[in-house]
């Protein structure tokens, strides 16, 4: 009687422990993870700091071209921008409007089908576009201007470090991908830039308020960089968005079958919600 009633326990622990770790792994599937930066950038967003990303990032059909060697950077004169993200950086639109962003682009395979998916529901969005591959599609770029879609400035390649390099050199890589962009679209307004990984440093920020650029971050982060799937990405900007919301997504840097199918079953439901604007980019 007493073995059958120890092995009874013993049977009901196994279950219970396995049911926990089931729930254990749903609740973590459904946390997103932090879009990279580099390491120990001050933000002054709530929530943990973000990780580290590797110092660069591929892109197919891009024009690669040799990366700045790493400068050490003088201080800068204070800027303060008038956002509250991280060194002022924008996170909010300042409405109850929400911006849809799209950044790495653009790719020949995933932005005409999140051009497309935008179209079909009269969404006009924000693109943050690499200058190599601005330089190397140059017909996406004046697609995206005429279907009324705002343009922002993402570095030239993608790198993350380029807050940490000399101020000449940021200043010469913010303009060397607003030229490619105004070589593809000429007369598009540029009015923003977003720091790769969001690692903003007070020298690009600098380097933003000289330039008249706009320094762009987010308030919701599905983490679609990682393709953790549709239904993830889904679940994540379900959860995290508000009115005025910023939405980081990417059309370009690896595979984005998951966020475009997750953009197909969210457009419906967001135009139920909120009204979707582009990012104003003022009169030229």
């Amino acid at each position: 009687m007493r073995g059958s009633t120890l092995r009874a326990a013993g049977l009901v622990t196994v279950v219970l422990a396995g049911l926990l770790g089931s729930a254990f792994a749903l609740g973590r599937s459904l946390v997103p993870d932090p879009h990279p930066s580099a390491a120990g950038v001050a933000t002054t967003l709530n929530g943990p700091r973000y990780g580290e990303q590797p110092p660069g990032t591929d892109f197919p059909g891009g024009t690669a071209s040799a990366r700045p060697s790493p400068d050490a950077a003088p201080d800068a004169a204070p800027v303060e921008p008038d956002g509250d993200g991280p060194y002022g950086s924008l996170v909010v639109t300042g409405s109850s409007r929400v911006a849809l962003t799209f950044d790495d682009g653009p790719d020949p395979r995933w932005t005409p089908q999140v051009l497309a998916l935008l179209a079909q529901y009269g969404v006009k969005a924000t693109f943050c576009v690499v200058g190599e591959n601005a330089e190397a599609h140059p017909d996406l770029i004046r697609s995206i201007v005429a279907e009324g879609h705002t343009l922002c400035n993402h570095s030239w390649e993608h790198d993350v470090d380029l807050g940490k390099r000399s101020p000449a050199t940021i200043r010469a890589d913010i303009l060397r991908t607003n030229d490619a962009i105004l070589a593809a679209a000429p007369g598009a307004r540029i009015a923003y830039f977003r720091q790769p990984g969001g690692a903003w440093t007070r020298p690009v920020v600098s380097a933003c308020a000289d330039l008249g650029l706009t320094p762009l971050h987010w308030s919701v982060d599905p983490s679609d960089w990682r393709a953790p799937g549709a239904l993830t990405i889904e679940t994540r900007i379900r959860t995290q968005m508000g009115p005025g919301a910023i939405v980081l997504m990417h059309d370009a840097g690896g595979d984005r079958s998951g966020t475009v199918a997750a953009l197909q079953e969210l457009l419906p439901e967001l135009l139920g919600r909120f009204e979707l604007e582009p990012l104003p980019v003022g009169t030229p």
